[in-house]
């Protein structure tokens, strides 16, 4: 009989309950037993996985390895998929792995390159990958003098953190005044560059920000599968285009994200994401772990999260082209079951053969998780 698998997600975020899924519904038949920790008890995936801890706060990065490898020993974890703390988790492979635990993430030196974003523009822009023109600021007066020399030139500037993941920090800068204009309807990520200036000057410390033009759709992220030999074993692009979604195989998206996954050896599962500047596509970002978004492959039937367990399982699935490319789709938010207690009381011992764990309706509370579901179009 062939051995369950053992895969750990930590303090992972909400859209990878389907994640979660789709390793359980695995083309391999495998047996997949799901362990989850977080540091929100209401987290769901915590109520998705099969055995749950909550995570102590406060651990430094030194200290939350300790942590981690203590999980993999006690939980028998074949396949850790680091979020929380990747960059001092890489640095400790070799540990993980006398623990019997292979880990689903680059190696240090290509995590190193992408945790700040100047370096990567100008490690990808060394290889040939195209870059958006981008100014990093500290000040503002530095904020200004960029925003200035993009206007000059006839664009919008905005601006993001210099390290940080999602679209967290994101703001389009604008000179109309703040009215009342601003408070109607939702809320925008555009912000008055009078305001900002004055936050900066009566900050305490200073920023560390990237400004750039604001880039046009469509913007593609293309999911990669690398292997550790640095070779492309799957790459796939997500285009959204406002509301509508859809994928795509062409070369002017896929051709610079191999040139990035394979050059700086982007193992496992990553995500780099272009949109349009002028009439080219220019590196937006790139995401040394699985996207989001990633289980939206399944509708050019492929599970991707698998596939990727299998290779660091050593499982090599070779190179995997897409059999079809799914029709258009828009993404909405759903409901996800959440335990009604403040952490699960899962079991500790799964006994073969192992069966995906679905809550009993009447023992929870359904509540808006923040994933999201596909719709056609």
């Amino acid at each position: 009989m062939v051995s369950r698998v053992r895969v750990w997600l930590n303090r992972t975020y909400a859209e990878n309950v389907f994640f979660m899924d789709q390793l359980r519904r695995n083309p391999s038949d495998r047996a997949v037993e799901i362990h989850a920790t977080h540091g929100d008890a209401d987290s769901p995936v915590l109520a998705a996985a099969d055995t749950a801890d909550l995570e102590p706060e406060g651990l430094s990065p030194a200290g939350y390895v300790e942590y981690a490898l203590d999980q993999c020993r006690r939980r028998g974890i074949d396949v850790f998929v680091p979020r929380m703390h990747q960059s001092a988790i890489v640095a400790h492979r070799a540990d993980f792995e006398a623990a019997g635990t292979a880990l689903l993430a680059p190696p240090p030196e290509a995590v190193a390159v992408f945790q700040d974003k100047v370096i990567a523009y100008e490690a990808v822009q060394a290889i040939g990958v195209p870059v958006p023109p981008w100014w990093r600021v500290r000040t503002a007066d530095e904020l200004v003098a960029a925003v200035e020399e993009l206007e000059a030139d006839g664009y919008k500037a905005c601006f993001k953190p210099a390290s940080g993941a999602g679209g967290v920090g994101f703001r389009v800068i604008t000179r109309s005044p703040f009215s009342l204009l601003h408070l109607n309807g939702f809320p925008t990520p555009y912000v008055q560059l009078d305001l900002v200036v004055d936050a900066l000057r009566r900050a305490d410390e200073s920023v560390d920000w990237l400004v750039m033009p604001r880039l046009e759709q469509p913007e593609v992220s293309v999911d990669c599968l690398t292997g550790p030999d640095n070779r492309v074993r799957l790459a796939i692009g997500r285009v959204k285009n406002g509301r509508r979604r859809g994928f795509t195989l062409q070369e002017q998206w896929l051709e610079p994200a191999r040139l990035i996954a394979e050059g700086f050896g982007l193992h496992y599962l990553s995500n780099i994401q272009f949109r349009m500047f002028g009439e080219r596509p220019v590196l937006m970002d790139v995401n040394t772990r699985p996207a989001g978004g990633l289980h939206q492959l399944s509708l050019c039937g492929v599970n991707v999260p698998w596939l990727a367990v299998q290779l660091a399982l050593g499982e090599d699935p070779g190179d995997v082209a897409p059999p079809f490319l799914g029709q258009d789709y828009t993404v909405v938010s759903g409901p996800r079951p959440l335990r009604p207690v403040s952490i699960p009381q899962q079991r500790t011992e799964i006994e073969e053969p192992l069966l995906p764990a679905v809550p009993a309706p009447a023992a929870v509370d359904s509540v808006d998780s923040g994933a999201a579901q596909v719709l056609p179009l």
